[in-house]
This record gives structure tokens, C-alpha cells and sequence, in this order.
């Protein structure tokens, strides 16, 4: 199985399976002289780590990092990072009744489809598992970051459960560390946590939508046309295991809009050229633009439910199907922290093609 990197000068390869002993990923292009250890790293892995909440997987994993290369006496030296989380909470037998059908919405068919090898145990690659890794190298892309650029900030919320939305007049940033569902919105987070608690007592699942926010962003991070930084994050998102859709700024909205409505207009002001509202989200021709960039991302509901559903086996016989197990009745409270380390490593990936090529930004107005 190829394509399992993503980035240009800042580049992730992520390994390993669900259920198997471990996985990680190895990170190339980090600059030398960051300091780095498994604390910084493992202080985002809690926040995505299962077992957190009645609201959420009851699979017990610690997900402690070890750092095996890459780092000497806690500062990085410049070659790759590899980085390794054990797992210790596996239950394969919940999947041996399931081994040989196909569970309608995950990734079973079409990896079946296309390799002809079955790893029923928790889903293997397809598993949300993975993202474990990613947001441990989103620990080492923030440390960069936080030495390059210490005012850029990376933040997400849970902004949609199911048809349920916040009221964006109520968001509070505080209010995201307080509840289970990473909400800006206290009265949503009360009414989500019912809504919940009855989904999982019938044994089904919900979607959500995530709202990640880059402050501090530098102007001129991007290239037109085929290296645009939204086409990037886009893809970023994209990636992480149960996502649909992805919206830059106003996203789909802007489809309702006229031109005048939906241009983000200027004017000089003390430090240069400010807009007056975001509707693009920081990106203009696919380069930052120096606001924030904002981005969304869907996350389809939970395919590995005990509802009963009709399948297919792999001898092609029509069959049922309960999907057994510890799983989460929306994933998308965990994306979180997810979405948060996509957008570091891609930022940063692009600080560095942009530091390569351009040095520092060569246009200046006023």
C-alpha cells in the first residue's frame, strides 16, 4: 500500500494498524535546533486518546509517544523523526463474527476490492486509529511553529451535531476545554449531550462538523494555481478517515452570495492594508492573505454500529450484520485535535517552501 505521505519540505509517513502492536510515523524535513520532547508531544495526544468520555470509544489506550530518532538531549538534529505509539487495548475477537462480511459505510469493500487481503481487525488502516499518528506529528509541526512564528495560533471546535448547530453568537473559546464535545457554545454542548445519550441507547451514530482556525498567519504562505495552500489543507482534511466535505471561509455559503455581498473589501490601515470582513478565510488566490484562516470539515456518522443492516460476504452471499465492539457514536468529537495537527503540519510545510523560494515576501504596500 503506497501514498501514505503527505507534505512537500515538512513530509509524514504514518504506519501501522489498529489492532496491531503499535503505530507511528516518521517525519522528515524537520528543522534542527527545536526543542522537542515526548511531554510536548504527548500533552495533544490526550486530548485525542479514546476513554476520555462516556461520549466516546471505551478502548483504553495510554497513547504514549516514544521518540526513537530524530532528537538528541531534547533538541531535534535535522534527520528523521520517528516517533511510536503501542497499542495495549486491542480486542480482535469483538471482529471474528464479522471477518468475512462487508460492513456497509466503512472501507471494508473497497480495500478488499482493491489489495484482495481482509484485515477485519478494527478496520486496520481505515481505522480512525490512525489519526493518532498524525497528531503526534502535528506535536512536533507545533514546536516549530511555536519557535519560528510564536504568535501563530491553531485552535478547532465542533461547531454541527447531526442537524444541531451552535449559535455562533455564544462562541467562547474557554467554553471548548470545558465540555466533552470541544464546543464553543455551552447550551449546545447541554443539548448535544442528550441528543447523544439516546443515540447510543438505540446502538446508532450522528455526523458533526469541525471548525478549524489558524491566527497569526503570515501573508504570502501558497503558490497559484497547482500549489495553492488551500488545495493543501483541503487535502489534509480530506485524509483523516471519515471525513466528506471540506469548506475554505464561507465554503457552499458563498454560492448564495453576489459579488458585493461576498467581496472581502480594503482599507489602508496602521500596519498596512486591512479587510473588512474573512468570507475567503485567509486564502485569495490560493495564497494567505495574513487573516485568519478558517476551514471546515463534515464527519460522517460512525459506520461500526448495533444496528442491524443488510450486507454482502466476501463468497457473495447476501447477509446481516452487527457490528460489535467499543466504538465512538460520533467520531467527530475526537476530530478535533486531528483537524488542529493537519492544519500545523500543512502551515508549516508551507512556511518553509515559502522561506525556500521566496525568502521574505517581496511585495509591499504602501
Amino acid at each position: 500500500m503506497s501514498l501514505n505521505s503527505y507534505g512537500h519540505l515538512f513530509r509524514v509517513t504514518t504506519w501501522g494498524e489498529s489492532h496491531g502492536p503499535a503505530l507511528g510515523c516518521v517525519i522528515d524535513g524537520c528543522p534542527p535546533g527545536v526543542a522537542v520532547d515526548e511531554g510536548m508531544i504527548q500533552q495533544w495526544l490526550d486530548l485525542r486518546k479514546p476513554g476520555t468520555s462516556k461520549y466516546v470509544t471505551q478502548r483504553r489506550e495510554p497513547d504514549a509517544v516514544e521518540i526513537l530518532s530524530g532528537v538528541f538531549e531534547g533538541m531535534t538534529t535535522g534527520t528523521p523523526i520517528s516517533l511510536m505509539i503501542r497499542n495495549a487495548d486491542q480486542r480482535s475477537k469483538d471482529y471474528g463474527d464479522i471477518k468475512d462480511k462487508f460492513r456497509p459505510g466503512h472501507a471494508d469493500y473497497a480495500y478488499f476490492v482493491k489489495y484482495g487481503v481482509r484485515d477485519y481487525r478494527g478496520g486496520g488502516r481505515s481505522s480512525a486509529r490512525e489519526t493518532a499518528a498524525r497528531v503526534a506529528a502535528g506535536g512536533v509541526a507545533r514546536a516549530v511553529l511555536a519557535d519560528m512564528l510564536p504568535e501563530l495560533r491553531v485552535r478547532g471546535a465542533m461547531v454541527q451535531m447531526g442537524d444541531r448547530k451552535i449559535d455562533r453568537a455564544h462562541w467562547d473559546w474557554e467554553e471548548v476545554a470545558r465540555n466533552p464535545f470541544w464546543t464553543p457554545d455551552a447550551a449546545a454542548a447541554a443539548n448535544w449531550a442528550e441528543y447523544l445519550d439516546g443515540l447510543r441507547k438505540t446502538g446508532d451514530s450522528v455526523g458533526a462538523v469541525i471548525e478549524i482556525q489558524a491566527s497569526g498567519v503570515p501573508a504570502g504562505l501558497g503558490a497559484p494555481i497547482y500549489g495553492k495552500i488551500d488545495t493543501d489543507l483541503a487535502a489534509a482534511m480530506m485524509s483523516i478517515n471519515a471525513v466528506k466535505g471540506v469548506e475554505i471561509g464561507d465554503g457552499f455559503d458563498t454560492a448564495a452570495l453576489t459579488g458585493s455581498a461576498n467581496a472581502d473589501e480594503m482599507r489602508m490601515g496602521a500596519n498596512g492594508p486591512e479587510f473588512l470582513s474573512n468570507h475567503a478565510g485567509g486564502v485569495l488566490g490560493g495564497i494567505s492573505t495574513g487573516q485568519d484562516i478558517v476551514l471546515r470539515f463534515a464527519v460522517k456518522p460512525t459506520s461500526s454500529i448495533l444496528t442491524p443492516r443488510a450486507t454482502v460476504d466476501r463468497f457473495g452471499k447476501d447477509t446481516g450484520i452487527v457490528t460489535k465492539g467499543r466504538h465512538d457514536p460520533c467520531v467527530g468529537i475526537r476530530a478535533v485535535p486531528v483537524g488542529e495537527a493537519m492544519m500545523a503540519c500543512v502551515l508549516l510545510d508551507h512556511i518553509l517552501l515559502h522561506r525556500g523560494q521566496v525568502g521574505a515576501n517581496r511585495g509591499h504596500v504602501g
